[in-house]
This record gives C-alpha cells, structure tokens and sequence, in this order.
C-alpha cells in the first residue's frame, strides 16, 4: 500500500515543499517531482523499486531538487540535466559515461549532481596520486578517477559533493608538494666539497632512509658559480642552509694545502697546466688590485706524485677553487678508438706460349729466347748426356776357334745430365723433341694460371690522440754494404733488418658529435723473391688523413689494373706462311689483372660496456673457429692436442688443494705413504 503526500504551501515570494513518500514507486516519484518542479523527466527502463522517505522541514525549490537527487543517489540512481529542461533518470554506473557537464574552479554546483572536472596539478606527479584518490570516491558508483601523464591533469567523475572533496584534497597534496629552491653563493669553502660532506651526512647508515622522499633535499653544486643548489621542502630546505653557511667560513691561514687523486689523467701532464692557469690567474689578480694595499703575493705550489697519481696543491682558497675546477673538467674518462682496416688484393694471371725450334748438325738453327727452353742449351744438355765408350779390346779364341772370353770395351764414361736438367729445368708444360738424322726438333707448349685472394684484417685499439702502432710480420735483413782487405782477405758485410708484413699506424683525434679524424699510415709488404743483388720486396702503403663517423666503413685507397702482353717471334716470310708458318715461329700472351682495396672502420668507444660488447664478440670469433677445427677433427693426432679457448670470462680453474687431493685418494682407497718414524736426529738429515 503506497501512501504519498505531498504538502505545497504557495506563497507569494516562493513555494515551499514537505515531502512524504511511504512505499511509493521509484517512477512515480520522478514524476511527482518532475510536476513540481516543471521539469520533464525521462527515466531509464532499469530505473525500478519503491522508496521510503519523508522530510519534516519545509524545503525550498532548490532544496527540494537537492533532496530528491540526494534520494536517487541513495538509491543508485542519478539525474544528468540536458538542454531544453530535460531530465534523464539513469543507473548510477552509467552516469560516468553519459553526457554530464564538465565544471570549473568557479563552478556553484553542489550537493549529488553528477559532474566532471580536470584539474591540474603542477608539484606531484598524478601517477603516484591517482591510486590514493580511487580509494576515496565512488569507483562501484558513478565515480571515476583517470589521471593524463603528458599534461599531468586528474580528470575526476562523479557527484558533485565528490568531486569537491577530492579537490580540496588534491590542492593541500599539492601544496605540499611545493619544493622551492634556493642558491647560496660560498665565499670561502668549495662547492664541490661543500656537496660532498652534506650528502655523506644525509645518507643513511644502514642503506635505507627511513624519511619520506620529499624531506629529503635535492643538493647540487655549481662550480662555475661556486655556488650551492638546494631545493625540498621549507624544513629540510632551512636546515641544509643553516649547515652551509657555518661551514662556509675564513680559514685560520691564508692557504690551503690540497691532494687530489687523479682518475684517468696523468699527474705529471696536469701540472703544467695548472701552473700555467695559477700564473694566468695571478697575474690578473695583480692588474685588478694594484691600487689596493692589501694585496699580497699569492704563493702556488702544484706538484705531482707518480706512485699515487695524484697532484699536491698549495693555494689560497679562491686559487684552490679555480685550480680544481680546472682539474675536473680535465680529469674526464678519454675516449677510445678501436681501428679496424680491411685488405682485399684479388690477383689473376693467365698465359699461354706454344713455339717450335729447329736444330741442324752442320749448319743453323731457330732459337727462340722468349720460350722457357732454347734448343741450344738442350742440345748441349744431350750431348753432355752421351755415354762414352772406352778401346774395345777383341774376344779370345782357342785351337778350335772356342771362344774362351768374350770382347769387351776396357772403360766407358757415363755422361752428365747437369746442362740437361738445368735446360729441362725451367720448362713447364709440354717439353718435346724429335730428331731425324741431322735434324732435330723441339715443341714447346705451355699454358699457366694463377689466383690469388687476399684478405687481412689488422685492427687496433687507442685511446684519443694516442698514436699506436701494429704489425704482423718480420725482419728480413738486407745488405746495405760490403768491404774486403788486403788482397781480398778478410771480407765483411753490413745488414741491415726491414720490417716486412702487414703494419697498421694510426692517431686518432675524437670530435664533438660521433665523428673521429684519423691520421693513417697503412703498408703491406712481402718478399718477391732474389735479384742478382739482392732480395726485392713488394710493398703497398697508404698514408691519408681522413674524417669518418663511428662505425662507419670507408674507402681508403685501392689500385685496379690489367696488363696484357703478347710477344712473338719468327722467322721472316717462312713465319707468315699461313698455318705452316707456326712451325717457324714462338708466341707467348700472358693477362695479368689486379684489384688491391684497403677499406677501414672507425668505432668510438666512450665507456666500458660498448668495449666489454666488441671484446666479447673478437674473442668469441677465435672461440668458434678453435671449436669448428676441433670439431673437423685431426687425421693423424688426436683432438685431444687442440687447445679450445674458455669461455669468456670464466674464471680460473686451479688445481684442487692437498686436502682435496688427499681426500680424492682416500675415496678411491688407496694407501697414502706415511711420514717416516725416526728420531730426532735423522728426521732433521732428512729435512735437510
């Protein structure tokens, strides 16, 4: 049973409402409400239940409309107002997304009318403050809390008593999140070390701080201003400059006595410098008081110590500032650069020679020189070869004409093969000849083929403007003269050793930005074989200055040629005689091609984990290889006498301890040898 009144007592200023509602319809109540107020409702199909309220207080028409969405709010409903007096009665979860009015800071909106705000937040971050917020609105409701990184801004959902709330909360975390900062100028001590003890006062013994984040101040120190940077929260702000300046004070004497330890500088290159800016400094300093009385001589003592690579340093204490800042804009980790050149010779040869030489016993021959034998020198190789024969002494016959010992020749001389064998020596391919009584021959053909590849990668390590010098070769000695004494006794010689291989000079200089210049010798030399005076050695070098960026491959140089030579020769007429005429005629061609390019790789390395990275991958390179031969294996050996390479950056295996040994032993049951029992005396003899 539903009983609803509804008291209206109209005035002649404004109506005043006292409303009663006992087991009314949800709907109906919109509807009533929606008469009163002249305001059109329209209500959600799940929008549905029975409410039980009443009021014993007169209410205004503001405070009536309050009211009834205080009550939808109880509920799980919400209104959302449109245009044209319109009302829209939904389920409380759907407000969120449904068309609500997005408010400002100056916004009156109160009480349960669904709203939403973007606020900004400027001193903390809205990504560690929106997880705070959800747990204080209405997330099951109609509440939403999103937070927008880029513009840090918090955009908040809900009812508008809410939504107040959370920006009243938003603003006092704000605020104390406020952390100004403040530079205090030193007159006497350094920033750098000003900085330096207060950190080391403000961190924790044990490794965590137990105070919030935003107590503990921001120091930084600005060594150009000699100056102290402190930003935090106004406690923690105050008391580090309250420390400052009492540790900001005059020294008792006028100068300062300062060790320094270098870290990647050397001692004895800074001191040059620093003595050079002291007397630049001081010399100012003299121009800027020569009118004042009370300047006095500023005394500066920098000295190195090797064995700690450190500089002593004795200055007054505006001197001492100006000297270690100097020092530590020097003393700073100097790049390296690892140079790595590339090689590439491709060398081809191809040559054919086809000749006929004739030889006659009574008159003339044909000789060719450019083939690889003369018939001359064969010739005289068979001749030297024959066999001689020595007196050929008769068979001996008996009474009955019975041969009693056969003839024979008393001696023979075997013939010497040495003209021979040079002639046939330096021939290659098809050597032959023929003879025919007085006449004599020989054919000669030859065809000859030669690759060759070349690849050589040379690659160095150096630090920034460090000249560094490689080579992969050996010393071949060379006469350079010689002298004999009287009647050519005593005879000497001097040699001289040349470096012969793959060398590899650089001096790097590292700009601003990733480029490097590099100053680059690069020669590759190999011995060729004798000359009648001596060895002859090939030689290929490049010398160039040269700018490329890190990582970057270029081209240094290179040489491409082809040489192609033809050489004939014959006898005139009977040579030109078509086809007969080869008979009569030697023909050598020979192509030679050469393409020879030296490419190189600058890589700057700036800290130790790019270095780590191309240390790891070089000596894996050689790793792999050593497991590749391991694995094709050995024909005659056993693979056990290939040594393989650890793996990188394992640590050293040392042999097991006596103990371990001992104890090894014991396990396999075997009996130890016992020290000897003796006595005093013999346990001494043999000790000794």
């Amino acid at each position: 049973m539903a009983f609803n009144f509804l008291c209206l007592v109209g005035q002649a200023s404004a109506a005043q409402y006292s409303p009663n509602f006992k087991g009314t319809e949800i709907t109906e109540f919109v509807n009533i409400v929606g008469r009163n107020l002249k305001k059109t409702m329209i209500i959600d199909p799940n929008v549905r239940g029975k409410i039980n309220v009443r009021s014993y207080d007169l209410l205004s028409e503001e405070q009536y409309y309050q009211f009834f969405l205080n009550v939808l709010e109880v509920y799980g409903y919400a209104a959302v107002a449109k245009d044209n007096n319109i009302i829209k009665i939904i389920r409380n979860k759907d407000a969120k997304t449904a068309a609500i009015p997005v408010i400002g800071s100056d916004s009156n909106i109160l009480g349960d009318e669904m709203v939403t705000r973007v606020l900004e937040v400027k001193n903390v971050t809205v990504r560690e403050l929106v997880p705070l917020l959800r747990q204080l609105s209405d997330q099951a409701g109609g509440g939403n809390v999103v937070n927008y990184d880029p513009a840090n801004v918090i955009m908040l959902t809900g009812t508008a008593s809410t939504v107040n709330r959370l920006v009243k909360i938003i603003e006092r975390v704000d605020r104390a999140g406020d952390q100004d900062v403040e530079i205090i100028k030193l007159k006497y001590a350094s920033a750098g070390e000003m900085v330096r003890i207060i950190e080391a006062m403000n961190k924790p013994s044990s490794g965590k701080s137990g105070k919030p984040t935003f107590l503990i101040p921001k120091i930084v120190a600005d060594d150009r201003s000699n100056s102290v940077i402190v930003s935090g929260e106004v406690k923690a702000r105050e008391r580090v400059i309250r420390l400052v300046k009492r540790l900001d004070s005059e020294l008792a004497t006028s100068g300062n006595t300062y060790v320094h330890y270098l870290k990647y500088s050397k001692a004895e290159d800074l001191v040059k410098v620093l003595q050079g800016v002291s007397e630049s400094i001081s010399s100012e300093s003299k121009s800027t008081k020569s009118k004042s009385r009370s300047s006095t001589k500023r005394n500066v003592s920098i000295e190195a110590h090797e064995s700690t690579n450190s500089l002593v340093i004795t200055a007054q204490p505006d001197m001492l500032r100006s000297l270690k800042e100097v020092i530590r804009q020097l003393d700073k980790r100097r790049a390296q650069v690892l140079v790595e050149a590339i090689i590439v010779e491709v060398y081809e040869t191809d040559g054919i020679s086809l000749g006929v030489q004739w030889g006659n016993e009574n008159f003339g021959f044909t000789q060719f020189t450019n083939g690889p034998a003369t018939i001359s020198s064969v010739a005289a190789g068979v001749e030297a070869a024959k066999t001689t024969k020595g007196e050929f002494v008769p068979a001996l016959l008996g009474d009955n004409n019975q041969v009693i010992q056969e003839g024979y020749y008393k001696s023979e001389t075997k013939g010497d093969f040495t003209l021979l064998g040079a002639a046939l020596g330096s021939a290659s391919g098809l050597v032959t000849g023929i003879v025919s009584g007085d006449w004599a021959a020989i054919i000669q053909a030859v065809s000859s083929n030669t690759n060759s590849n070349i690849l050589a990668t040379p690659s160095i390590l150096t630090l920034d403007n460090e000249e560094a010098y490689f080579i992969v070769g050996q010393e071949v000695p060379i006469i350079t003269g010689s002298a004999t004494g009287d009647n050519n006794s005593n005879p000497f010689q001097t040699v001289d050793r040349q470096e012969v291989g793959i060398k590899l000079r650089v001096t790097p200089q590292v700009n601003e930005g990733n480029a490097v210049q590099l100053v680059i010798e690069q020669e590759v030399s190999s011995v060729s074989g004798t000359t009648g005076v001596d060895i002859s050695i090939n030689k290929r070098e490049i010398k160039t200055t040269v700018m490329a960026d890190s990582g970057e491959t270029i081209v240094l140089g290179g040489l491409i040629d082809e040489d192609v030579q033809e050489s004939v020769q014959k006898v005139p007429i009977l040579g030109d005689i078509p086809f007969i005429g080869h008979l009569f005629k030697s023909t050598s061609n020979s192509t030679r091609k050469r393409n020879l390019m030296v490419f190189l790789r600058a890589t700057i390395v700036r800290d130790s984990g790019l270095m780590k990275e191309i240390s790891e991958s070089k000596y894996n390179y050689i790793r792999a290889d050593q497991i590749r031969k391991h694995e094709e294996g050995l024909s005659l050996m056993s693979n056990e006498n290939m040594p393989i390479l650890p793996q990188w950056q394992d640590k050293l295996t040392l042999p097991p301890s006596f103990d371990d040994y001992q104890k090894k032993l014991e396990d396999k049951n075997v009996d130890l040898p016992k020290p000897p029992t003796t006595t005093e005396g013999v346990a001494t003899e043999e000790k000794h």
